[in-house]
């Protein structure tokens, strides 16, 4: 009897992350999570927290998103450039432009949402 593989719970949160499926992602990335360690369990915390903080600021909750999103980059920024095949200073700085914009009521946030790319 074949065995299934296990869902990859990772990629599937970047398609639902790029998708502006945010809760989805959220939800998805809490299983690899809770199987993760060290700065693996970080790195996913800050992308949960991002795509928490971005949930509130299309919801209109601000001061929510600003919290959050404080807390995300401190996790995001402890790591290297390049960390788990993710182009995550490229990401940071989507993150920053998004987040300028959606904490200042800039319209152009909602054009700008932040992708997860992988690192070349």
């Amino acid at each position: 009897m074949a065995v299934k593989p296990s869902r990859d719970f990772f990629s599937e949160g970047i398609g639902l992350f790029n998708q502006g499926r945010y809760f989805e992602c959220h939800e998805v990335w809490e299983e690899a999570w809770k199987r993760s360690h060290g700065a693996e369990k970080r790195f996913l915390q800050g992308l949960i927290q991002a795509a928490v903080a971005i949930l509130h600021a299309e919801r209109g909750n601000l001061k929510g998103a600003a919290s959050v999103y404080a807390k995300a980059r401190e996790k995001l920024d402890a790591l290297p450039a390049s960390h788990c095949g993710i182009a995550l200073g490229e990401f940071r700085i989507a993150l920053d432009e998004y987040f300028d914009a959606a904490l200042n009521e800039k319209p152009q946030a909602r054009r700008s949402r932040p992708k997860l790319r992988r690192a070349r």
